[in-house]
């Protein structure tokens, strides 16, 4: 883990399309996750706009882990639900491919973000109302923190496809 990076996590069914194209919400604004913390509208919009202008882009991890990117994220944006990311799992990584396959079987359902907070305040309770946010990465995981902010869910015969072109390519490699 990276020192002062913090994670959310969001939860939910993938939407995996087009061969290998992931799309869904990493973060839900206004709904307070597991950990007591709510994402406030807006809190996302300067550090993508900062990320944009140096050419830069949030990256696609797996399980928080900074050795493992399994992808590219296209487009981030936020619209008045959420943060809103759509990508593509590489299928020249390994951890892509079996990402691809627990998807399609449903074994992994969730999105989180990695980031650093820069504004924030606590209610009486304490819970964080995060303004704005730093950030660093969206990752698919097992265990989401926001269980309503997920990934899409694309019909079971589609993933059953892509998997079996994965399997498919797998085994020619082999061959070949």
């Amino acid at each position: 883990m990276v020192p002062g990076l913090e994670v959310k996590f969001a939860g939910g069914a993938p939407i995996l399309s087009e061969g290998h194209v992931i799309e869904g919400y990493a973060s839900l604004f206004g709904l307070t996750d597991q950990g007591g913390d709510a994402v406030l509208p807006g809190a996302f919009a300067a550090s993508l706009a900062r990320l944009a202008g140096k050419g830069d882009r949030v990256r696609m991890l797996w399980q928080h882990d900074p050795t493992r990117p399994i992808g590219v994220w296209d487009e981030i944006r936020e619209d008045e639900k959420g943060l809103w990311v759509k990508g593509r799992l590489l299928p020249e990584v390994a951890q892509a491919r079996e990402a691809a396959a627990l998807i399609g079987a449903g074994a992994i359902e969730g999105l989180s973000i990695g980031y650093r907070t820069i504004r924030a305040e606590r209610d009486r309770k304490g819970r964080r109302a995060l303004a704005e946010v730093e950030l660093w990465e969206v990752s698919l995981v097992t265990f989401p923190m926001l269980p309503e902010a997920r990934v899409g869910r694309k019909e079971a015969e589609d993933l059953r496809e892509m998997a079996a072109v994965f399997a498919a390519a797998a085994e020619a490699l082999r061959a070949g």
